[in-house]
């Protein structure tokens, strides 16, 4: 299996540069223009994400060296995400400036923002400890209560919630942590 794995890495890193190479051929590009890749994902019954609001996807095609993926059922239904994500993702980094990177070139993560998180910086490591129940974790602005559970609502959440705080959040339908924290926030006595 190893000698397989290693010609797998060489065809797809060839793969990367030929498109890196061929995309200084033109400015604007378009999915077709980046290596991309198809691979089977297999369910593991023993994961704690297994419980059904967890869809796995048969199928997920990725771009490499970019954190872009798209899952279906099918190989074509995973490019039609990819696709549909692909677009998304053009289009928000024109309308923020940024140019497409280049097809094959290593795109960093990109870390939601953290500007409502960090207002509330002391109440959320509270939160982290006493209704996470987890010594840290890191979360921005669009971290919601479904990040740090497998379970079929938040309800328990939502209940520690009330229980540690006082404060009733069930109506937050989002669940984003910066929102519930604002509502803590503001009904804390001073």
């Amino acid at each position: 299996m190893a000698p397989m794995n290693w010609i797998v890495r060489i065809t797809n890193q060839i793969r990367v540069l030929w498109k890196w190479c061929i995309s200084f051929l033109k400015r604007d590009w378009e999915l077709a223009d980046y290596p991309v890749s198809i691979r089977t994902q297999e369910p593991d019954p023993d994961s704690d994400f297994s419980a059904p609001r967890f869809k796995l996807n048969r199928y997920v095609a990725s771009i490499a060296n970019w954190h872009l993926t798209g899952g279906g059922d099918s190989k074509s239904e995973a490019l039609i995400n990819l696709e549909a994500k692909f677009v998304a993702a053009k289009l928000k980094r024109k309308k923020m400036g940024k140019p497409l990177p280049r097809p094959g070139a290593q795109v960093p993560i990109e870390f939601a923002p953290q500007q409502r998180i960090d207002a509330h910086a002391q109440l959320a490591d509270d939160f982290i400890r006493r209704v996470l129940d987890l010594e840290s974790a890191w979360i921005s602005d669009e971290s919601s209560l479904w990040d740090f559970h497998s379970e079929e609502t938040n309800s328990a959440l939502i209940d520690k919630i009330r229980q540690v705080y006082g404060v009733e959040v069930s109506d937050i339908e989002s669940a984003k942590l910066c929102e519930i924290l604002e509502r803590i926030a503001d009904q804390k006595p001073a």
